[in-house]
């Protein structure tokens, strides 16, 4: 067993690129778990001006200036931002008043329904279970309730940041455009000369993630479009904040779509009761489920993020675990890091000429 380890370490360690490779994710992860909250604005303005410099490339191709062409589609990008939130935070933030000041109701209008269940169903649904059911659901949502307010007034305090970043990311994503090369020029010297695995890795992280950022985005748009569309047509109540809700839930695979299900059956039932009407709209969403996990999704990642459901469950749960919101955010591109350096470490070394020569 010991020779068996010794033989497995000598054949992945004693290759100086490996090493580095392995300083280098050691690193990595040291910086992000000590300092992940300081620099995470940092990262967003990375990923944003990912996804931006596509556009760019394609207007300094046909002859725009790089400095031009980067200010041209920042300013694009933040009209377009400013445009969706003057048109969608109002009607969502009303709805979510409505929301919530309608919640009583839909909670005791489902505590009739689920009083009935021992009448409808004696031999299976007994009425000091459902009793016990009741109480802990009350308790749970007095403590969510508690949470949700301590947690808004602890974000009172954030607010000040919340400015500071609303300037600097734009600065940030201006001048990682705009000085593109000097940037990857002053990375590529401080990596190591021995850092063919890191290459590898670079190249195909950049292959794939790109395709990702560009293709969730689309995603999200399109989803929450069609969501809207299809539950203001139905006239299901706050049909815009679900639509939204359900637009976002493709940030989080599987288990956004399953969680986000839970409130559009709630409002629906709460509204219409279990009458056509709810069939109709629980229809039309997992139709609008199914289309995007089937069609959707594979026109637009094609096999870029080649990850298996189970894996991306994983990742979703062990990198939210860590980083919270933007651990989830950004679960599929670390997922796809760690495949890419097991795919790498996994590969064999080149063989070295000089020796036989």
């Amino acid at each position: 067993m010991i020779n068996v380890f010794g033989r497995w370490y000598r054949r992945k360690f004693s290759d100086p690129d490996a090493a580095m490779l392995l300083i280098l994710i050691l690193l990595t992860t040291t910086v992000l778990l000590l300092w992940g909250e300081l620099i995470m604005p940092v990262l967003v303005a990375a990923v944003i001006a990912y996804l931006l410099d596509w556009p760019v490339t394609k207007l300094v191709k046909i002859g725009v200036g790089r400095g031009l062409a980067c200010g041209a589609v920042l300013l694009g990008f933040i009209t377009l931002t400013i445009l969706l939130l003057i048109g969608l935070v109002p009607i969502i933030s009303k709805q979510s008043v409505n929301l919530v000041q309608e919640s009583p109701l839909i909670w005791q209008k489902a505590q009739d329904w689920i009083l009935t269940l021992p009448e409808k169903y004696p031999d299976y649904v007994q009425v000091y279970q459902i009793h016990q059911m009741m109480e802990g659901l009350n308790e749970k949502l007095v403590e969510v309730g508690e949470t949700l307010i301590s947690v808004s007034f602890s974000n009172i305090a954030n607010v000040a940041a919340l400015l500071v970043y609303i300037v600097l990311v734009p600065l940030m994503i201006f001048f990682m455009l705009k000085d593109k090369m000097f940037f990857l020029e002053n990375i590529s010297r401080l990596l190591p000369k021995e850092r063919r695995l890191i290459t590898q890795v670079g190249h195909e992280m950049n292959a794939q993630i790109a395709n990702y950022i560009r293709g969730k985005v689309i995603e999200i748009v399109i989803v929450g479009a069609v969501s809207c569309i299809t539950f203001v047509l139905m006239d299901l109540r706050y049909a815009i904040l679900l639509g939204v809700l359900v637009g976002l839930s493709v940030l989080i695979p599987y288990i956004g779509a399953a969680v986000v299900t839970i409130p559009v059956a709630v409002v629906a039932m709460f509204q219409w009761g279990f009458t056509p009407e709810f069939w109709y709209l629980m229809i039309a969403y997992g139709i609008i489920q199914a289309l995007d996990g089937n069609l959707l999704v594979p026109l637009l990642f094609s096999e870029a993020v080649s990850l298996h459901p189970l894996y991306i469950i994983i990742a979703v749960l062990v990198f939210g675990g860590l980083w919270g919101f933007w651990g989830v955010f950004f679960a599929i591109p670390l997922a796809t890091l760690v495949k890419a350096v097991v795919t790498a470490w996994s590969s064999n070394p080149p063989v070295m000429q000089d020796s036989a020569m």
